[in-house]
């Protein structure tokens, strides 16, 4: 019989370490070839769009899609093998946590493993798992963090420092959350660069992780053009939609095939990072992938606790 989580359920069943090591196996399987993942498919729907994306997990047994309007709901359908559909889990935390959890993977690959200053543009929810999933894989000594709005700067900051037991400082320019930073997160809605990318110190990783449509750039083109090493979690979605990619690729200072999978990188089949002093850069679109292994480990853990409302099928 399938079950129904809502968000109040999986945010007792996700869990941030666990999270990461989910997707860890997840990128582990893709790179050898059993998983799959599909681009986001964006339909027009009464003046907006609905937005259907599909992952699967051969060797655990799992494919999942999500299906959510713009502005409204996610809801991610679990499919296991054998049994068909076993649960419909609402993904606006299931989405927050795995969406923290694919940074904090590719910084336990890409970063330094001395990085521990940390710069963050966002104030929003999706930062607060940013700097919770990059706090598990780095030692954190010092968080600065960026927002447009000053008042919810300074709240997100108060709360933060709560929730992580380190200070994160607010800072008043998009400056001071790069000079000195090894780590930087976007996690933004700009359509416009955060940033200018030669203020980028050498050895500093990036994960973009805020747009995901073609006319929404986080980075410049220098900041792009300047990284040794780029990494997404999907290539092909990203030549859709991923536009710090899109804008050098169209500009001919960026070639396809210099932007690299995230999958064999976590699998060790390649380095993520060639030296200390390289700009690494993780452009993470958000894959369907993510979303079936943080579902499959939520469901099988809410089977454990008996959670979850019983559906007539």
């Amino acid at each position: 019989m399938a079950i129904f989580l809502d968000d109040t359920s999986v945010a007792g069943l996700l869990d941030m370490p666990s999270c990461i090591q989910a997707l860890e196996e997840a990128f582990k399987e893709k790179a050898e070839g059993f998983a799959a993942n599909q681009p986001r498919r964006r339909v027009p729907f009464q003046g907006r769009r609905f937005m259907m994306m599909f992952g699967s997990m051969d060797r655990k047994g799992y494919l999942a899609f999500k299906a959510y309007g713009a502005g409204k709901g996610q809801d991610t359908v679990l499919y296991k093998a054998g049994q068909g559909i076993v649960a419909f889990i609402r993904s606006g935390k299931l989405g927050q946590i795995r969406t923290g959890a694919a940074s904090g993977l590719a910084t336990k690959y890409m970063a330094r493993p001395d990085a521990s200053r940390l710069g963050c543009f966002g104030t929003g929810h999706q930062a607060e798992t940013q700097i919770t999933a990059i706090a598990q894989v780095r030692k954190l000594t010092s968080i600065h963090v960026y927002g447009r709005d000053a008042l919810k700067r300074k709240a997100f900051a108060e709360k933060m420092s709560k929730m992580i037991g380190l200070e994160v400082r607010p800072v008043e320019s998009p400056e001071e959350a790069v000079k000195g930073r090894d780590i930087i997160v976007t996690i933004t809605n700009t359509q416009l660069p955060l940033f200018d990318g030669k203020l980028v110190e050498p050895g500093t990783h990036i994960n973009a992780a805020g747009g995901n449509t073609r006319t929404n750039r986080e980075l410049d083109e220098t900041t792009v053009t300047r990284a040794g090493m780029i990494a997404t979690d999907d290539v092909e979605g990203a030549k859709i939609e991923c536009g710090d990619l899109c804008w050098p690729v169209d500009r001919g200072t960026l070639a396809w095939e210099k932007v690299y999978e995230l999958a064999p990188i976590v699998a060790g089949m390649m380095k993520g990072r060639r030296a200390a002093d390289e700009i690494t850069l993780f452009e993470s679109q958000g894959i369907a992938l993510e979303d079936a292994a943080a579902g499959a480990l939520i469901y099988e853990r809410a089977l454990e606790r008996k959670l979850g409302v019983p559906l007539p099928f």
